[in-house]
């Protein structure tokens, strides 16, 4: 199993960015795909981004392309979301997740595992 922690939540203003990163811990020997989700109050939890083990893929929701990248630095164990002209819309709690894989350029929007969240508050 593989524990996941994420950080670099906060406040923001409308405009501005954050970086999220997402620190796997445990069997982190094996192959896994990664991705962030949010949710925000009264809403559904919603994919945001995935990218494959290789790194060489990745998929985004549409409200974000554009505007924010998820990358990956395996020697780390880490994930990235970099979220650049963020919006009051994009409040919420922001979750990292990850899926084991045996296909290094999969992506997908299903995840095993789950972090417990870090908020993103962009003030308008």
């Amino acid at each position: 199993q593989v524990q996941l922690v994420e950080s670099g939540g906060g406040l923001v203003q409308a405009g501005g960015s954050l970086r999220l990163s997402c620190e796997a811990s445990g069997r982190t020997t094996g192959q896994y795909i990664v991705g962030w989700s949010r949710q925000a109050p009264g809403k559904e939890r919603e994919f945001i981004a995935a990218i494959s083990w290789s790194g060489s893929r990745t998929d985004y929701t549409d409200s974000v392309k554009g505007r924010f990248t998820i990358s990956r630095d395996n020697a780390k164990n880490t994930v990235y979301l970099q979220m650049n002209s963020l919006k009051p819309d994009d409040t919420a709690l922001y979750y990292c997740a990850a899926n084991p894989t045996i296909v290094p350029h999969l992506t997908t929007r299903y995840f095993t595992y789950w972090g417990q969240g870090t908020q993103v508050t962009v003030s308008s």
